[in-house]
């Protein structure tokens, strides 16, 4: 939840995704604004495709996005580097969580950056890539293992900085069959998780694309929270996640938090406390991250409900 910081200080989307004092300002007004238990970057799934040269597109009011392709076969993947932290918007994103870090003292900080299979997806064209796995699926491979070795040092570079833990998000994965799933996204996050998740760095695995059929998936990456999409049922997903994984989700971030009332938000959010009540491992949160112009009531009305309603010492 950045939008709502940056909306209030004046600034657009372009503003915050490309320079890291007003990101952090963004975060910092969320912070002492709203009743959160953690601060977040913003979700912005291309910083990382641009480190490795792809185009992107700026808008003023909207997230960037990635346009045409950077990789389209054997040869230019293999011909593709693995980029330094020192490109693109890595550093200001850095900055941003630093700066972040460094003045928020009272709760949590935690970074984002996206996942292998959805960088590999951005880079390759998200179409081509589901042919690919079929007709080449050595080249996507060799793709994702070099995705993966610049988000772990990306991931490295976060927790360097002081950050909490890392929130990756691997919306496309959503688009793979378990097994598929298992083998073009967990094993390569699992290698993410391996190498930075401990006691003092949580691991959150985000995709919105699962409906219930790549949960096993999630499960195996190791990571100690993961996330959910509104796609899913929530209460499906407790009871086929084991109880010492953290378990967060799900409430439509348009069509509840955007487009709802203030009454049907707190309806909302009741209702889905009052299902997962009997889950200690469940965290309540929207689906995926708000959009920009989100009514600053419904964020109130969100939180407000959740403290009236968890019982006291939960």
């Amino acid at each position: 939840m950045t939008h709502p910081g940056i909306e209030a200080l004046g600034y657009t989307v372009k503003d915050a995704v490309t320079n890291g004092q007003i990101h952090f300002e963004a975060i910092k007004y969320i912070s002492e604004n709203f009743n959160t238990n953690v601060c977040t970057s913003i979700m912005d799934l291309t910083v990382e495709a641009e480190a490795f040269g792809a185009e992107v597109n700026f808008s003023e009011d909207k997230i960037p996005s990635v346009t045409g392709r950077l990789v389209w076969d054997a040869e230019t993947v293999d011909a593709l580097k693995v980029p330094t932290l020192d490109k693109g918007r890595i550093s200001q994103y850095l900055l941003a969580n630093k700066l972040a870090i460094d003045h928020i003292k009272d709760k949590p900080v935690f970074s984002g950056c996206i996942g292998p299979f959805s960088l590999a997806g951005r880079l390759f064209d998200m179409s081509e890539i589901m042919v690919g796995i079929y007709i080449d699926p050595e080249t996507i491979l060799n793709l994702l293992s070099k995705c993966t070795e610049f988000l772990l040092n990306y991931c490295q570079a976060l927790k360097d900085v002081g950050s909490h833990g890392v929130i990756i998000a691997e919306p496309a994965a959503g688009l793979l069959s378990n097994d598929d799933c298992n083998l073009y996204s967990t094993d390569f996050v699992k290698k993410i998780v391996e190498a930075v998740q401990d006691d003092n760095f949580t691991v959150i695995l985000h995709n919105c694309g699962n409906y219930g059929h790549c949960t096993q998936a999630m499960i195996a990456s190791g990571a100690k929270a993961l996330h959910f999409g509104n796609a899913i049922n929530m209460v499906e997903v407790l009871k086929e996640c084991p109880e010492d994984i953290i378990v967060m989700g799900n409430l439509d971030p348009v069509g509840v938090f955007k487009q709802g009332s203030v009454d049907s938000v707190k309806l909302e959010t009741e209702s889905l406390l009052s299902k997962t009540s009997g889950y200690k491992n469940f965290v309540i949160s929207s689906g995926c991250d708000l959009p920009p112009h989100v009514p600053e009531e419904n964020i109130r009305i969100f939180l407000e409900t959740i403290m009236n309603t968890t019982p006291k010492g939960e």
